[in-house]
């Protein structure tokens, strides 16, 4: 009697273990430095009334340090980039953070209005402008090759959700401790951000011995420090970077300057509690990233410039009536204008910045930099302008109409942008771009 030989199971080679792409480790630091950024630029929103009531100080005086915090963070974007290809990411962004520490803890401590200036102001306003939407596209264009549309929406919603979303958290600090405990609190925060920063933020893709992700191999980057200048140049001589200036002008002075800056105190004014105010701006940080998700996806399908004109109609619509929706506790109305204000928030970026680069083609990202300080500038006005109404007034009510007629004004400057050369649309593309013809 035979007996069959037994089979033995085949076996199975082991499977190589798949590791995450070094990138998303640095998109994930990006983002975690990007949120606090946003944290550490929150703080003004709630100790305005604090500080004032404290010291004496009218809101237009305090406001004039959130104004330079706001000037700097624009102006200092543009050349960011160019100090991190010089210096390196980590070593500009260690120093942010130090210069952020230095500028909230030494606020705690402030008896003179320029010591406020010099803390918040000078200090908080460096700092956070290293680590602006410069570091963000610094980040991608090293280590990403693929992807780079979705990373960046990321990346973007970070630094401007950051900026809201901790508000009840600074607010509730404030009043169970009294304003300076936030202060240090986002010190110690900022100085724990660094040995992550010096840990995990690498510079190259080559440094981990990889390629960026989404390329068979390195990518050439290209020099920055020239070509801020080089755009900014490019840009005065066209109509189209003007329109799109003054409409993001607008949107900075209808945002950061004026909500911002003074709901949280202009809802205060009208009963409502502080924190519970902070908490509703922090809302505004949630639907925010749903708003510029969307906004980016609508881009794709929709004329930019219609896109923007109906941004900035319906957000000047909002501010009008947001004086007449302000109580002492929240109604119907303020969840309204909270989940509409919020979509609306940042929804503008998408299409301007596909405008930039129809406009002018690979120049595009720099002349939208350029477009960003703008923002700045005009929420640095509007910061300083919107504390003088409400000490000259009593209330907040003239700047909000203010800015609700601007933001028309705005979506005028929306459809006169005009159509892109196509020499310009080509570049954005991929292809070489010609200069565009000055007054197009």
């Amino acid at each position: 009697m035979s007996t069959a030989p037994t089979r033995l199971p085949r076996a199975r080679p082991p499977r190589p273990r798949t590791r995450p792409h070094p990138a998303w480790t640095v998109a994930a630091v990006t983002f975690a430095t990007l949120l606090a950024a946003g944290a550490f630029r929150s703080v003004p929103a709630t100790l305005l009334e604090p500080v004032t009531a404290e010291f004496g100080w009218s809101r237009a005086q305090v406001s004039a340090a959130v104004s330079v915090n706001l000037v700097l963070y624009g102006l200092i974007a543009p050349f960011a980039a160019a100090l991190m290809q010089r210096f390196g990411v980590q070593r500009v962004v260690a120093v942010a953070l130090l210069l952020v520490a230095a500028g909230s803890a030494g606020s705690a401590f402030v008896q003179e209005r320029w010591q406020l200036v010099a803390t918040w102001g000078v200090l908080v306003g460096t700092g956070t402008g290293s680590m602006a939407m410069s570091l963000a596209a610094t980040v991608v264009g090293r280590w990403f090759a693929a992807r780079r549309g979705l990373v960046t929406g990321v990346l973007a919603a970070a630094a401007s959700a950051g900026q809201l979303v901790f508000l009840p958290l600074v607010a509730n600090l404030a009043h169970d401790h009294g304003w300076r405990t936030p202060c240090l609190v986002i010190a110690a925060v900022a100085l724990a951000v660094v040995p992550l920063v010096l840990a995990a933020l690498h510079e190259h893709p080559a440094d981990r011995g990889v390629a960026p992700y989404g390329a068979s191999g390195p990518v050439a980057e290209p020099g920055r420090a020239a070509g801020a200048l080089a755009g900014l140049r490019l840009a005065v001589r066209h109509r189209a970077f003007w329109f799109l200036a003054a409409g993001f002008a607008v949107c900075g002075a209808s945002t950061n300057g004026l909500v911002g800056t003074h709901f949280v105190a202009a809802a205060h004014d009208h009963g409502m509690p502080a924190t519970t105010a902070a908490s509703l701006l922090a809302l505004v940080g949630v639907f925010d990233v749903v708003g510029t998700v969307a906004s980016g996806w609508l881009t794709d399908r929709v004329d930019p410039r219609l896109l923007l004109l109906a941004y900035y109609a319906l957000r000047g619509l909002s501010l009008l009536a947001l004086p007449g929706l302000l109580s002492p506790g929240v109604e119907p109305g303020t969840w309204v204008f909270v989940v509409f204000y919020g979509l609306d928030w940042i929804a503008t970026v998408p299409p301007t910045v596909v405008l930039a680069r129809r406009h002018f083609g690979l120049a595009g990202p720099v002349v939208f930099g350029w477009v960003f300080a703008s923002h700045q500038v005009g929420a640095a006005v509007m910061a300083f302008a919107a504390g003088a109404v409400r000490d000259h007034t009593g209330d907040y009510r003239t700047a909000f109409w203010v800015a609700g007629g601007l933001c028309a004004l705005a979506a005028v400057c929306s459809v006169l942008v005009g159509a892109a050369p196509a020499a310009a649309t080509e570049g954005a593309d991929g292809a070489p771009a010609a200069t565009p013809r000055p007054g197009r």
